[in-house]
């Protein structure tokens, strides 16, 4: 045994008799017959100390005036003592009516049937402690060994399931051997097939040099047939002194040589302008939210919308090709280039495959055996990293519901309260490491408005990069517009820091690279079009003609829209500037329904359409 002082030593070998030591030495086999011999000899002194009597007793009577002798107390015992103590009391004084009982024994004198009863209880004792004494050290013994077991199954165990790791790593890496042996032989094919087209090109332009070399020759032949060689080398010198031999009309040397010349006027204001994505310092925290959970919160007419376009423009242009935009209100006019998903249903359905794709991501990245930066690479390498705008965030927990799973009863389902709280914190934590990153927009950062997330502050703080946009008021309109500027805070980091925003001249509705863009402008939509769509989707079952005979009336809710035009003195009205700031007995209304009633105002004569949710209000 290993004592851990040499106090320990010595009390552990003065507790410890020599009969334990020697019996701690012996084998389990010889340890057994040694306890069972104990046993034996307890269970037998036992059994012997529990028969006979071990003294000698005299039984009495007593005479009766009657002279009846009474040998039995009222509980039937016989009276009966010791010889000692018989001779004692007889010494003492003795009454003349006590007198021994003839019928017992020789003269009321009974022998001990067992006189070794004592020494049998104490070998009884003493075999049964010392049986107990040797289980007991058995037992200690045991559980020290028991011990050690523990330890060598954990280490069996550890060490098979080394073995099986790294029996999956040898398989992997011969896959993965495999894999870059084939593709080293696909470059090597491709690479021969590119080096034969490049020689077949070289030589159909050498051939093409020759022959215009060759027909050059032939037709400096014919401008000079007739001439001396004196005439030859002054035309020849002629033609060297010439400067400019192929400018024509207007044109300048300047302009064959401007790349910018190839291009026409109208693509030039097309293109956008280098100011704007010029890499300043002042815009670097944009890079910031490419590869981060961001959350981007502002008032209304903060820039909260046209902010979130750039940042993802600049996703698009750091090689994010797949970008999914969860605009409940959205239209596919304002998203190009991007996929869509507009409607609280689609919304739901997709919110639903994201959890379960984080799943399976997860899944496949325990059982691929790569590190975290080899994983994210292997994402990278086969285009499966993307990011999920979550626009209009603030309204999603009054809209949205879980959807109900295939293979569940109707009457059995039940949607969970906290679906969007759920794929919020997935959508946070998560995220970064499968790059499936999210961009939230929303009104402000509480946990009440983020999806009603309460008492996860802490979490919000330690994963979402947060960009607060500040919006001002305008001193003429008293309407809150953007002020370029605003806070952001790192995750992890306690404190803002003041940022300026871009400075936009539009809001950019198209993310497209790989095609050619002439303008990042809505398309128009002329009279004719908005008159079908309000026929189309307000006027069913009548015709144009009719709405133009009869003057139509506005419902309670469009009289009252076109009131509060009448009221701000509003000749064009947007329906994405004064949404925020029309409400009847405090409600406020949805882009759709407002939309609904500006169709009745354009539909009773009092506005025309202009763009898209604009409209122009008839001089009264």
């Amino acid at each position: 045994m290993n004592y851990l002082t040499d106090k320990h030593k010595q009390l552990s070998e003065s507790q410890q008799s020599g009969l334990m030591k020697w019996f701690g030495q012996l084998p389990f086999d010889k340890k057994a017959v040694a306890i069972g011999l104990s046993l034996t000899v307890g269970i037998g002194s036992a059994a012997m100390a529990w028969k006979g009597e071990s003294s000698d007793r005299i039984y009495f009577c007593v005479r009766t005036p009657q002279k009846k002798l009474v040998c039995q107390d009222q509980n039937n015992r016989p009276f009966r003592m010791t010889p000692f103590y018989w001779s004692q009391w007889k010494s003492d004084g003795m009454p003349r009516q006590v007198v021994r009982d003839p019928a017992m024994g020789v003269n009321g004198l009974v022998k001990a049937t067992n006189p070794y009863k004592p020494f049998c209880a104490f070998g009884g004792f003493l075999g049964f402690a010392l049986a107990g004494w040797m289980l007991r050290h058995c037992q200690y013994e045991e559980k020290q060994r028991a011990v050690f077991e523990d330890i060598a199954q954990k280490r069996d165990a550890a060490k098979a399931e080394m073995a099986a790791r790294s029996e999956l790593l040898e398989s992997y890496r011969d896959v993965a051997i495999a894999e870059v042996q084939l593709q080293a032989d696909l470059d090597l094919i491709a690479n021969d097939r590119t080096v034969d087209i490049t020689k077949a090109e070289i030589y159909a332009h050498t051939e093409i040099e020759v022959t215009q070399m060759e027909a050059t020759d032939a037709i400096f032949e014919a401008q000079t047939a007739g001439m001396t060689e004196q005439q030859k080398a002054e035309y020849i010198k002629q033609l060297r002194e010439m400067k400019t031999p192929y400018l024509q009309g207007s044109q300048t040397l300047a302009g064959t040589i401007d790349p910018n010349d190839k291009v026409t006027g109208d693509e030039q204001s097309a293109m956008p302008s280098a100011a704007s994505y010029a890499p300043t310092d002042k815009y670097r925290w944009i890079k910031n939210t490419i590869g981060y959970p961001t959350l981007i919160f502002g008032g209304m007419g903060a820039g909260k919308s046209w902010t979130t376009r750039e940042i993802i423009w600049h996703k698009r242009q750091a090689g994010w090709n797949q970008i999914f935009v969860l605009d409940p209100h959205g239209t596919e006019v304002e998203w190009r280039g991007v996929r869509l998903i507009t409607g609280y249903r689609e919304i739901a359905d997709f919110m639903q495959w994201y959890m379960a794709q984080m799943r399976r991501r997860y899944k496949a990245y325990r059982e691929s055996g790569m590190v975290e930066e080899q994983w994210t690479q292997h994402l990278r390498d086969t285009n499966q990293h993307f990011c999920v705008v979550a626009e209009e965030f603030t309204t999603w927990t009054d809209n949205i519901i879980e959807p109900m799973p295939d293979d569940c009863e109707d009457e059995k389902w039940k949607p969970d309260p906290d679906f969007i709280g759920k794929w919020f914190r997935c959508a946070m934590t998560e995220s970064r490491k499968q790059l499936m990153i999210p961009l939230f927009v929303a009104h402000d950062r509480t946990m009440e408005i983020l999806a009603k997330a309460k008492g996860l502050s802490k979490l919000r703080d330690a994963a979402l990069l947060e960009v607060e946009l500040i919006a001002t008021i305008d001193p003429i309109t008293t309407e809150a517009k953007a002020s370029g500027q605003g806070k952001i805070k790192l995750p992890g980091h306690g404190q803002w820091i003041d940022i300026e925003l871009p400075k936009l001249d539009h809001k950019r509705i198209d993310f497209r690279l790989d095609e050619s863009r002439t303008v990042n402008e809505p398309p128009t939509i002329d009279k004719a079009t908005l008159e079908r769509i309000y026929e189309l989707e307000f006027n069913l079952g009548n015709k144009a003609s009719d709405t133009q005979e009869e003057p139509k009336k506005l419902s309670l809710m469009a009289q009252k829209l076109y009131e509060y035009f009448i009221r701000t003195e509003r000749i064009e009205a947007d329906v994405r500037e004064f949404k925020g700031n029309f409400k009847v007995a405090g409600e406020r209304f949805t882009v759709e329904q407002i939309k609904g009633w500006m169709y009745e105002i354009v539909g009773a004569g009092k506005a025309d359409w202009i763009a898209d949710g604009v409209i122009k209000l008839n001089q009264i």
